[in-house]
């Protein structure tokens, strides 16, 4: 029988969480000056899509199912003389939203830095418990 989940597991399954996130943030943030010469090409703004975990004590943490596209469709520019144009001289820009992907990373980044203070509290909790008993 697995052990039950403590107040560090839990914080740390968030991290796990938010580092994907963050991760994604940076790869979409990364491509978004990228462009292609077909709409079916160009680069789409990854998500991570969250998932409750109940565990048999009813503790409820996070996981990654799976990371998907956004629906951020790519925008076609007149570039007639970049490599990639098309006959008409078209290139498509990366579907990605720099305001909302800069936001998602502020975001993504304060709650991580909010279990790392979880973390940090527990411990000094747990250490301030084992004194007492000195």
């Amino acid at each position: 029988m697995p052990r039950p989940m403590n107040v560090f597991d839990i914080a740390g399954r968030a991290m796990s969480a938010q580092l994907v996130r963050l991760n994604t943030t940076a790869s979409n943030l990364a491509n978004a000056g990228s462009v292609a010469g077909k709409k079916e090409d160009a680069f789409r703004a990854l998500k991570p899509v969250f998932e409750t975990v109940n565990d048999r004590e009813g503790v409820a943490t996070v996981r990654v199912s799976q990371v998907v596209r956004a629906d951020v469709e790519p925008t076609r520019r007149h570039q007639p003389g970049h490599p990639l144009a098309d006959a008409e001289g078209y290139v498509w820009d990366a579907g990605v939203d720099t305001s909302a992907e800069l936001i998602e990373m502020v975001e993504s980044a304060r709650q991580y830095q909010n279990n790392v203070q979880v973390l940090q509290t527990a411990k000094t909790l747990t250490l301030d418990t084992l004194r007492l008993g000195q």
